[in-house]
Formats: C-alpha cells, structure tokens, sequence
C-alpha cells in the first residue's frame, strides 16, 4: 500500500445526530468496525456525548456520537437534548441519521431546523433500508431533497454495513487536511469505568420493559486489577422500589443474566477474567434531581459554556 503523504493525510470533527433509535450507534459501531457504542430498540439509549476516533492511512475522523433529539420530559433529557445540540459548534459538518423505514415526522423536520440555524454543512444518511424496497427508498431520497441543501444522501444500512464503506468515503472527502487529534490505536475519549457500565446498562436494557430502561442508571464504584482477575463492584440506580424488583428479578434472575451478559463483553474488553459484583438501590425521581445528574456525570453548565 502507498504510504500517506503528510499533507494528504485529512482530519476533522463529525458531528453524528438524529431522532431517538435511528442507528447513531449502530452505524458508528459499523465505521469503527468494533463495538465501542451501546446499541438497543429502546429510544434514548445513548445519554452522553462520546467522541469515537477512527484512524486510516487517509486521515482521522473524530466522531461525536450524540443523544437522540426528542422533547425532554425531566432534566436528564433536557441534558441529552442540550448535548446534541451543543456538539455541533465547532465540527466540520454533520452526519444526520433518519431512520428511512418510518414515516417523515415533526420530530425530524425540528431536527432539521436545528441543523440549519447551525450552518454547518451536512451529509444525510437514511438509515435501515433493508426494510425498504427500492422505489420506497427512491421516494424517500426525494421527499428530504425538498427540506435541505444536503452536501450528500446516502441511503444505508448500519445493522448490514450497505452502503457505509461509501458514506465514510464520502466523509474523508470532505475532511479538511490536518493533523492526527490522537493516538492510532484509540477509538473512544471515555475511560474503562464509563464504558463498562455502558455495558451493563445495555443488558439491562435488553433485559427490562415498560418504564424500567429509561429509569436506570450505573455507576461503576469499585475496579481492582489484579494479574489474572479484575474485581469491579457496579450500582444499578433505579427511581422506585418497584422497579428494583423488575431489575432484580424472581429470586435475583434478572440480575444474574444482566451479569452474566456483561462479564463476557467487559472480559472481552479488558482481556482477563472479570469477577462482577452488581447491587441495585433507589434514588428517588434521579432525573429531576440536580446533584443526582452532576454525580452521574450529566452537567448542563458544562454544555453551555
């Protein structure tokens, strides 16, 4: 393979936004080519905003995984709202995801607007056209013509990886020539502990129903490693005491899987055994409590300044 010249060699930020459950983090987990992202059919899966790094011979592309956009009901959302918006000062331009398999909605077009009174530029990439034939997917290309002067639409499937090779292609292209942000062999700005309890909260949310998802916090309290085992301690914060009993389940079924599923993909992670110790407690309406949501990590002065 040719080696890179220097001044060939393009970086830059890419902000990736869209409405709840269009595949961000499917699609971002497909780019990277391994799973960095936690990713269920739950809407606002993802809460934070996390830089997921991709480094090529080509360049570096920066990835802002966001928050699905909704109208937020308690100040968790109104945070995750916040962080989607916020990401989009100071990128290069913006990878909209829309969920191409459901009708075109307000919830998009406020989406677009938001996209718009940023200015950046931005590449469409409609999402799940597997579930779509052609014509419909022709109509669809169409329909988002009429809204915005796209840089490009891409129509894709993430969960397949159709079509994504040229999407990432297409981002290259339009990346500036700049230098490597970070090292080669990174591919996400979070630490173990973060990503960890990610995982956690990704079976939970396979694993629970109804409200329970939404309601459902982890913090990873204790790491120790050791040379052939690490001993991490988790707490599962739930709102009510009814829900501590959905997530612990029958004589503790439910908890016992949820850890059973994450000690395979945090040794997978870490490469070593892996003792995992969860316990589950009530924090009372966590989502409205400010000094719940700066422990957690959710800050909103932090994206306003």
């Amino acid at each position: 393979m040719k080696k890179q010249e220097k001044n060939d060699f393009r970086s830059g930020f890419v902000a990736v936004i869209g409405r709840p459950n269009a595949g961000k983090s499917t699609l971002l987990n497909t780019l990277i080519g391994q799973k960095i992202l936690i990713i269920s059919d739950k809407p606002q899966t993802t809460r934070n905003r996390i830089q997921c790094i991709l480094t090529e011979e080509r360049g570096q592309v920066i990835f802002f995984d966001t928050p699905g956009i909704h109208k937020p009901r308690h100040r968790l959302g109104e945070y995750m709202v916040t962080a989607a918006k916020s990401t989009l000062r100071g990128v290069d331009f913006a990878v909209y995801v829309v969920d191409a398999s459901v009708h075109l909605g307000t919830g998009d077009e406020y989406v677009l607007e938001i996209i718009k009174e940023s200015g950046i530029p931005c590449i469409l990439a409609l999402n799940k056209i597997d579930l779509l034939r052609k014509d419909e997917i022709m109509l669809k290309i169409a329909e988002f013509s009429k809204l915005a002067d796209f840089k490009e639409i891409v129509p894709i499937s993430a969960l397949n990886s159709e079509n994504t090779t040229k999407l990432l292609d297409l981002i290259f292209t339009d990346l500036p020539p700049g230098p490597m942000y970070f090292p080669a062999d990174e591919v996400i700005d979070q630490p173990e502990k973060f990503i960890i309890a990610e995982l956690i909260r990704e079976k939970l949310l396979h694993l629970t129903r109804e409200e329970v998802p939404h309601s459902v916090a982890v913090v990873v309290e204790q790491m120790q490693e050791k040379k052939t085992l690490t001993k991490i301690g988790a707490v599962i914060l739930v709102e009510r005491d009814s829900q501590k009993g959905i997530v612990i389940g029958k004589q503790g079924s439910v908890l016992k899987e949820v850890g059973r599923l994450a000690r395979e993909d945090i040794e997978n992670l870490l490469g070593s055994k892996v003792f995992l110790e969860l316990y589950v407690k009530v924090r009372q309406d966590w989502r409205n409590q400010q000094a719940h949501l700066r422990e957690l990590g959710y800050n909103l002065n932090d994206l306003r300044e």
